[in-house]
């Protein structure tokens, strides 16, 4: 029996790891415990997932809240690290690029357990962004790299990774639309609840990241972007709790409709819908092209290289071309044919088999 410990903290983290508890639930072969540090905790950001995507309640609740970056990490390491002494895992699963990422990792290394990071391998080469020193550092900690591209696999070479450790699986997030996309459509009533028809193109807006949400000016100058474009485009913008504590005014209008956070299936049904998509989500830039949609990334760089280069994703860069790159791609057609970036949506099956026949 392989026991596994896996440590998540925030909404795409939920998403991603779904997939696997989903397929680990039915293994005999394999118990995970699952840890759920608090970094998003209320309802409209954690409790959503857990309950529409099936994913077992976690056996721990560290309830850990804080907005300081040093804080809020040593708090769940210390949190993380008891809980592995007492459970003795074989195995601790991180995800991503959170916080919770990095002090699970931290602490299994610590404690000499080995490591398993899915999503391994993404770069920005900005390492002014926390997201980047937090998947540096795990990436280098790790003992299963399971990397979603081409791309990330030669990064991690580069950095002079043991080749042994990095394996290819393709990308979680896939595995997870292709699963979830029909019961979405199913279960989510959010475009009647909304009024949004097909004869009512709108873009689907998300803006929380702190490279952002932290700089006033910056945050201010994204929001008038997008209200210009709401002159004569409709904009729905599930509002992250983080950028809500540091917008200073409403910029909502009858074009611009601004809404609390949703669910997974909701968020799916919004981005089917959707005419285009803006975001500083790296997950959602995927989530974009699984669906078919263009991408506008508001930040000055992504991870997601492949699909910038191919023509999918276009950073605003500077801030102030926001509203005419939309306008620009607005009315382009979108065309993916033998696209195939992120594998062939089996990349939780291939972690598993990886994972037991090391464990043998």
């Amino acid at each position: 029996m392989m026991k596994i410990v896996t440590v998540l903290g925030a909404r795409p983290q939920f998403v991603k790891a779904a997939t696997l508890s989903r397929i680990i639930k039915d293994d005999p072969e394999i118990q995970e415990i699952i840890v759920h540090t608090g970094q998003h905790y209320d309802e409209n950001m954690s409790e959503v997932f857990f309950r529409e995507m099936q994913i077992p309640k976690p056996h721990f609740s560290l309830e850990i809240i804080s907005k300081l970056h040093g804080e809020m990490t040593s708090k769940m390491l210390a949190g993380v690290e008891k809980i592995l002494l007492d459970e003795k895992p074989d195995v601790v699963m991180v995800y991503g690029d959170t916080n919770s990422t990095l002090a699970g990792a931290l602490a299994a290394s610590k404690l000499h357990i080995p490591i398993a990071h899915v999503e391994a391998g993404l770069r920005s080469f900005n390492r002014r962004m926390p997201e980047e020193i937090n998947r540096v550092l795990t990436d280098h900690l790790s003992n299963w790299l399971f990397a979603p591209t081409d791309t990330a696999v030669e990064h991690l070479i580069r950095e002079g990774i043991d080749e042994g450790r990095i394996h290819n699986v393709g990308d979680v997030m896939y595995d997870a639309l292709m699963f979830y996309k029909t019961i979405a459509s199913q279960n989510s009533d959010i475009l009647n609840r909304l009024g949004l028809t097909n004869h009512n193109p709108y873009m689907l807006v998300t803006i929380h990241r702190a490279e952002n949400t932290d700089y006033p000016e910056r945050l201010n100058l994204i929001f008038e972007q997008l209200t210009e474009l709401s002159q004569n485009k409709k904009i729905v913008l599930p509002l992250h709790p983080r950028t809500k504590s540091y917008l200073k005014r409403d910029f909502s209008n009858s074009n611009f409709m601004i809404i609390d956070p949703v669910g997974y299936f909701d968020m799916i049904q919004l981005q089917t819908g959707c005419q285009l998509i803006i975001t500083d989500s790296g997950g959602v830039q995927k989530e974009a092209f699984f669906n078919n949609k263009f991408c506008v990334t508001v930040r000055d760089e992504t991870e997601w290289t492949e699909l910038v280069k191919n023509g999918f994703n276009f950073l605003a860069r500077p801030i102030s071309s926001l509203a005419g790159l939309v306008e620009s791609v607005w009315s382009k057609k979108f065309n993916s044919e033998g696209m195939n970036f992120y594998g062939e949506g089996s990349a939780a099956n291939d972690i598993v088999t990886i994972l037991k026949k090391n464990k043998k």
